[in-house]
């Protein structure tokens, strides 16, 4: 029998660095709909859910409720910047059903289907043979760190190997959770106790937080779009 697959898509009206960032035009069309259109076009996915305090604002950008969306509007004891994400999807585990829960950010504009499907397989493979409840998407990186006061901390700056041959850290990048109901009851939280990671391509990895963020997620969708690698 195939497992359920549920997408969340938690979207504020607000937000504090840039703007009404959700819905503002990103390079010819709202924010939340590259990621949105993402999702609806994995097949695997039965149902995504956006839990939101601005479902008006959705309706005025031509989102309707359907068999494949539903939007839930967020209760007030959990709106606001200063609420934790764990506090609001605890509402959506707790509400919504489902044999795994994906969740993702309206930030991601990149984040394609391909991504998508192969983080889902990996997880289910992975789970199945039991080597993790959870999986998260990470940045891996090979670069020379340092602490505010000059100390080295990942290599010797007198032996300068090459940073190839650094060990690879690796960057929670927000862009994707896969996780079920055990794994979230045992952490509260989208990454359970014994979590994977994936590393995700370079150029779908962008979060828009800050306006720099969004300048640099303009410049690269622009490219991408030139090049063919996304459409809108």
């Amino acid at each position: 029998m195939k497992e359920k697959i549920v997408a969340l898509l938690p979207m504020k009206a607000n937000s504090t660095r840039v703007p009404g960032k959700n819905f503002k035009d990103f390079c010819g069309k709202p924010l939340f709909k590259w990621i949105l259109d993402s999702l609806l076009a994995v097949e695997e996915i039965d149902q995504v859910i956006i839990n939101t305090d601005a479902k008006d604002i959705l309706l005025e950008n031509g989102v309707l409720e359907s068999e494949r969306i539903v939007i839930r509007q967020r209760k007030e004891s959990i709106c606001g910047d200063e609420v934790s994400m764990n506090v609001v999807l605890a509402d959506d585990v707790e509400n919504i059903q489902a044999d795994i829960y994906l969740m993702t950010h309206t930030t991601n504009p990149l984040l394609s289907s391909d991504t998508i499907r192969k983080a889902i397989k990996q997880y289910e493979i992975e789970l199945a043979a039991g080597n993790c409840d959870s999986l998260f998407t990470v940045n891996k990186i090979q670069t020379r760190f340092y602490t505010e006061d000059c100390r080295a901390i990942n290599h010797d700056p007198d032996n300068l190997i090459p940073t190839q041959d650094l060990e690879p850290w690796y960057e929670e990048n927000s862009n994707l959770y896969l996780f079920n109901r055990d794994s979230f009851s045992k952490t509260n939280a989208r990454i359970g106790a014994k979590p994977t990671m994936m590393v995700s391509p370079a150029m779908e990895c962008s979060d828009i937080d800050t306006p720099d963020d969004w300048d640099r997620a303009v410049v690269m969708t622009h490219y991408m779009l030139e090049k063919g690698l996304v459409t809108l």
